[in-house]
């Protein structure tokens, strides 16, 4: 994500809350980690949080946004199998994968972001999630409503079912599943 340059001293207190933010939310849940208590386990002035980030769906689309705008970057020219060089199917899996862990690993960031405003890019995003599965899917399998099959995929990820397994110890279930469902499709056979 492009940015203006900080100073030095900005910049590490950015990466304080963020780092702050992310260890709370995981820790104690969407609901626990409020701007004070992020404030404090960053070790700044509760306004300079809102300063730096104006609310906390500020920081929230901020935390969000850094592995969103990470994991397009590496969609666009990062290595194979993620990047471009791979085979459709390969991509494809791939893509999943690090956005089922891009959702699972922060999920309580994940969960308290839902119920907020969309991030002013999120138009962006999901454009391009749109675009790279559906493009990947009409490569392997013309056959196919790609628009409306890869929608299909990704909306789970986005649904009660995600934070469920997660919080209750069956991240890996739900990898395995997430992969299974998209080679499934890949193979006909879904």
């Amino acid at each position: 994500m492009d940015r203006p340059k900080e100073r030095a001293d900005a910049a590490r207190n950015r990466q304080a809350i963020l780092a702050a933010a992310r260890k709370l939310f995981a820790e104690e849940g969407a609901e626990a980690a409020t701007m004070e208590r992020i404030a404090a386990a960053a070790g700044v002035a509760k306004g300079t949080l809102f300063h730096r980030f104006g609310s906390r769906a500020g920081l929230l689309h901020e935390l969000m946004a850094e592995g969103a705008f990470d994991l397009m970057e590496a969609v666009r020219s990062g290595p194979p199998p993620l990047g471009p060089g791979a085979p459709a199917g390969e991509r494809l899996l791939a893509y999943f994968d690090a956005m089922t862990r891009l959702v699972a690993d922060d999920i309580e960031i994940s969960v308290a972001y839902q119920a907020i405003p969309p991030h002013p890019r999120a138009e962006e995003l999901h454009a391009f999630w749109a675009a790279h599965i559906s493009a990947l899917l009409r490569e392997v399998r013309p056959d196919l409503d790609a628009d409306v099959v890869g929608g299909l995929l990704l909306a789970p990820l986005g649904g009660d079912l995600v934070p469920y397994l997660v919080r209750n110890g069956q991240k890996d279930r739900l990898f395995e599943a997430v992969r299974q469902l998209v080679q499934s499709v890949l193979d006909g056979s879904a």
